[in-house]
């Protein structure tokens, strides 16, 4: 067990029977949280991986894609486009 989550487990070891349900149902909303996060996330990946293949465009090349990688991180630095 991790120094946090043995520091975490001894902090609960002093909580009255109330305080534990209530740190419970918080743990059970962090997870459904993140889960509704993830389900998002995979949903937006979803449909923008389906608008690109509709575009039906040819796969790039290994040189292409670290072109666009290479612009891409220029535009970030502000133009600086010769700097790897």
């Amino acid at each position: 067990m991790s120094n946090a989550a043995q520091d975490l487990f001894e902090k609960l070891k002093t909580l009255p029977p109330q305080r534990l349900v209530e740190v419970a149902d918080f743990v059970d909303f962090l997870k459904a949280r993140d889960e509704r996060l993830r389900v998002e996330a995979s949903t937006r990946l979803g449909a923008a991986m389906a608008r690109l293949d509709a575009m039906d465009l040819p796969p790039m090349s290994p040189d292409e894609v670290q072109s666009e990688i290479h612009a891409a991180r220029a535009e970030r630095r502000g133009g600086d486009a010769d700097r790897p």
